[in-house]
């Protein structure tokens, strides 16, 4: 591990960034409370022992800001949430609010994306959900090297930011993902979304081999699926790890799944190393799900990201930072239209 750094602030406090210590796991919890009350849904956060242990078994990195006291004031997290598990979420970022005016939340992703993820070789790429109802993450992520690639719509739900009281409906997330490992391969475009699906992948920062998939679904596999529902998200997503014939019958039964657990919105994950992608993203299409974008090593191979609302979206309330993520977003609202 390296040391922590250390920057004099303009009123003569020392703050420190660095990794996990078991001491900080109170603080972790305490801050989570204090931005968040108890509406996070990932419960790891309010639970000092969990924490803990995820640090030390690599599911979870925790970096920390504190003050020369030792009181954490801010922390940073890289975790797995992909199928693929060399690809790392950074997220569950936050600063105590008294302390956001001293550049810490910068600090934090400057520590984790340009001074150690590239000097080790376990995590090959990392990606964020950056939340829309601010820019602000939005920005500093930019500087960090990582591009937008796709936007999960209606993701989070408002009273997950009741404690400061920043959205009044679903709360959309821009996906960013940022390459240390290259893997050249090949991807096979959608015909129904080979135009927005080429524009995503001129600007990636890793090579890939593009042809169109438009083989049919193979009669000799059977469809195969992984389902997570987040009760409190009220959100479903769906690996889909084999594609075939059966696709169809088989996405209407773990659709039925998703509604019996109220789920208002499903995600499916798609594999692009597939020359039958077209005919399972018309499926998809005809099931009412619409473009959330490209998804960069999401099974080691790149994944597609299709969505689906069972509420209205509040296109309104998405602030984006960049042209780029602003063009996602047209993608996006023309193909939610069509399914309307």
């Amino acid at each position: 591990m390296e040391a922590d750094n250390k920057e004099q602030t303009t009123d003569s406090e020392q703050f420190e960034v660095g990794f996990f210590r078991p001491a900080d796991a109170q603080g972790i919890v305490e801050l989570f409370r204090a931005v968040y009350g108890e509406g996070y849904p990932v419960k790891v956060f309010y639970d000092e022992k969990g924490l803990t242990d995820a640090n030390a078994d690599g599911e979870y990195y925790s970096i920390v800001a504190r003050t020369q006291s030792g009181k954490v004031v801010g922390v940073e997290h890289l975790y797995r949430s992909a199928p693929y598990k060399s690809l790392y979420e950074a997220g569950a970022s936050m600063v105590l609010k008294e302390y956001r005016q001293f550049g810490l939340n910068k600090r934090m992703l400057d520590f984790v994306f340009n001074k150690w993820v590239p000097k080790q070789g376990a995590i090959e790429q990392t990606f964020g959900e950056a939340v829309c109802n601010h820019p602000y993450m939005q920005r500093v992520v930019s500087q960090m090297g990582h591009i937008e690639t796709a936007l999960e719509i209606a993701l989070m739900p408002a009273e997950a930011y009741d404690k400061e009281r920043s959205a009044t409906g679903r709360v959309a997330a821009l996906l960013i993902f940022r390459s240390y490992k290259p893997k050249p391969h090949a991807v096979f475009l959608p015909p129904a979304y080979e135009k927005e699906l080429r524009w995503v992948y001129s600007r990636l920062d890793d090579s890939r081999e593009l042809a169109l998939g438009e083989k049919s679904l193979p009669g000799d596999l059977s469809s195969k699926a992984e389902m997570t529902v987040f009760d409190f998200a009220k959100v479903a997503r769906i690996a889909i790890h084999e594609m075939g014939n059966d696709l169809a019958e088989y996405l209407t039964s773990l659709e039925n799944q998703a509604l019996a657990q109220k789920a208002l919105v499903i995600q499916v994950w798609l594999k692009l190393s597939v020359p039958w992608i077209g005919p399972a993203v018309d499926i998809l299409r005809s099931k009412g799900f619409f473009w959330g974008g490209v998804l960069p090593r999401w099974f080691d191979q790149d994944g597609l990201l299709m969505q689906k609302l069972l509420c209205e979206p509040d296109f309104n309330g998405i602030q984006l930072y960049s042209d780029e993520a602003k063009e996602i977003l047209s993608i996006v609202k023309e193909d939610w239209a069509r399914t309307k």
